[in-house]
């Protein structure tokens, strides 16, 4: 049965141990390949910094609205631009 959150109780004896290990190392590789991607792409840092920064400052009722136009903005290559930007003095 599924507890809080949804997470069932967990069962050691499902996975091999080949299987443990296989998991673990697919679960770096992603961590890696994640990072890699997150340095190649600081604009993703900035996009998410400024969402949270309008969402903690406007606190608007509805989340996914206010998301929706957010990221819909025809003119957010050019906020996240001079953001980037501005940014680049702290690298």
């Amino acid at each position: 049965m599924a507890g809080k959150g949804g997470l069932a109780k967990l069962d050691v004896g499902v996975l091999s141990a080949e299987q443990q290990e296989q998991l673990r190392q697919f679960k770096i590789k992603t961590r890696v390949d994640n990072e890699k991607y997150l340095r190649s792409h600081p604009e993703v840092e900035v996009l998410i910094s400024e969402f949270l920064r309008d969402v903690l400052l406007k606190r608007p009722p509805e989340i996914r609205e206010f998301a929706a136009d957010h990221f819909t903005n025809p003119d957010l290559h050019v906020v996240i631009g001079s953001k980037m930007e501005g940014n680049s003095d702290l690298e």
